[in-house]
């Protein structure tokens, strides 16, 4: 009897498990997300400007250890739990380790120079290396977990509500631990917390990490086709690869757009308002539109197509930081209702978006042949940290560029703070255009041409 008749029929612990593993990337991801721009800036000490240098070179390191680690994945001899789902266990610990160090306090007194080396050091540990090499294989398992859309698109939705749990612990508890008030009102980052805080999100996303890899399984087997086929020859296929050129544009501002945002709050809120009440509140609440969406996600896709989903949320995601941004509201309460409402559409896109990975591996294979989740995927990931290197770049060098002063406990000058509004407000607004432009334009997989690669990948493999 063959592997694919006994193997275990396609669930919902395939789904939890899923969840799980995102849930244990975003304790150390979201953390980082939020508040490393924070510890850097107003624990170390270091200049804004050169902390968002430092996220861009980040992402040149990455070029080639994502690209590295997408071909080590798909070269690598397939074990009987998989291909993708061992390194799971190979790389959980080195994550959570290297997330550990970057909080370290021990540095804050050391000389600057001292202290930008060890930033540079243990951020590319973590997120070039140790990141990298669990992140892209558990990605590109979806794509292996099963062949039909809706299960595809269910792991996709199942990681975005796997985001939600970090969000709530690390976006709405921390920020009560992170920050202090002094006596005269002033916001000020609470040093010694980070390591703490640090440490309990390591440990909590290797206890998930660990529950994904006993819950989830690979089905599809494994196809040693790529193993022929040089680096050289995968370039140019991925090249001539339309969908994955327009998915990668839209990784890049979408993420871009969303990371801005979380980096950019912080400051909004400790400094423009004066009350990171308003950061827990918009953080707690912004979780909502997902949860309300999660059971729409896949009926939704299933109907209009995940490509015409996500130009309708990068649409209402512009129109509310538009708003905003012509607004320049001083009421915090409005800012934080606006952003939920625009929350309804970026958070749709954000439980859909990973079920796209799988779209352009099929397709990639539809037209040549050669299936290569690993490779493709890691070109995805680079996309996103490219992303996410634009928005901290843009954060660090615009608040440098407006001329914040670094753990300043005086407050910041009102120039300061209105530079900090526009950049919240209106670099977001761009990034959700070019994301809804490029679907509509660049990207080519729409329902139909999704439905067709998937019928006939099934039938060159004799699936009913």
């Amino acid at each position: 009897m063959s592997n694919q008749k006994v193997v275990r029929p396609f669930g919902w612990r395939d789904k939890v498990g899923y969840m799980l593993g995102n849930i244990a990337n975003d304790f150390t991801f979201i953390f980082a997300s939020l508040f490393l721009t924070v510890f850097y800036t107003d624990v170390l000490g270091i200049n804004a400007g050169l902390v968002g240098t430092m996220f861009l070179l980040a992402r040149i390191v990455d070029a080639f250890t994502d690209t590295a680690m997408g071909r080590i994945a798909d070269k690598t001899k397939a074990t009987k739990n998989g291909k993708f789902k061992p390194w799971l266990l190979r790389a959980c610990g080195p994550v959570a380790l290297a997330s550990f160090l970057m909080y370290q306090t021990f540095i804050m007194d050391a000389p600057m120079t001292l202290r930008v080396v060890y930033m540079f050091v243990t951020y590319l540990l973590w997120g070039s290396i140790c990141y990298t090499a669990i992140n892209i294989p558990y990605g590109s398992m979806a794509s292996v977990m099963s062949t039909e859309a809706d299960d595809r698109a269910s792991l996709s939705t199942f990681r975005g509500v796997g985001s939600l749990i970090p969000q709530v612990i690390v976006g709405v508890v921390m920020p009560t631990f992170l920050y202090k008030t002094l006596d005269d009102g002033t916001k000020i980052a609470n040093a010694e917390m980070f390591p703490v805080i640090a440490l309990v999100m390591s440990i909590l996303a290797v206890i998930c990490y660990v529950a994904c890899y006993f819950m989830c399984t690979e089905r599809m087997g494994v196809t040693e086709n790529a193993q022929g086929v040089s680096f050289k020859d995968t370039l140019k296929a991925l090249a001539s690869n339309k969908a994955l050129i327009g998915l990668s544009i839209v990784y890049i501002c979408f993420l871009g757009a969303q990371m801005l945002n979380q980096t950019i709050n912080n400051y909004i809120f400790k400094d423009y308002f004066a009350n990171t009440m308003g950061l827990t509140v918009m953080n707690a609440a912004g979780i909502a539109p997902a949860l309300v969406l999660a059971p729409l996600a896949v009926p939704l896709s299933r109907k209009f197509g995940k490509k015409e989903l996500g130009i309708f949320a990068a649409v209402s995601g512009a129109a509310s930081f538009l708003f905003l941004f012509f607004a320049k509201t001083s009421n915090m309460w409005l800012y934080v209702a606006v952003n939920i409402i625009g929350l309804l559409g970026f958070g749709l896109f954000n439980l859909i978006i990973w079920a796209f990975i799988s779209d352009v591996i099929d397709d990639q294979e539809v037209r040549t042949g050669v299936r290569e989740d690993g490779t493709i995927y890691a070109v995805c990931s680079f996309a996103r940290k490219l992303g996410q290197a634009i928005a901290s770049a843009l954060g660090g060098w615009s608040l440098a560029w407006i001329g914040y002063a670094e753990g300043s406990v005086t407050g910041q000058a009102p120039e300061v703070l209105s530079g900090i509004y526009a950049i919240a407000t209106a670099v977001p607004a761009i990034l959700y255009l070019i994301v809804g432009a490029t679907l509509l334009f660049v990207y080519p997989l729409n329902k139909k041409k999704v439905l067709e690669n998937t019928d006939t990948l099934k039938s060159r493999k004799g699936i009913a």
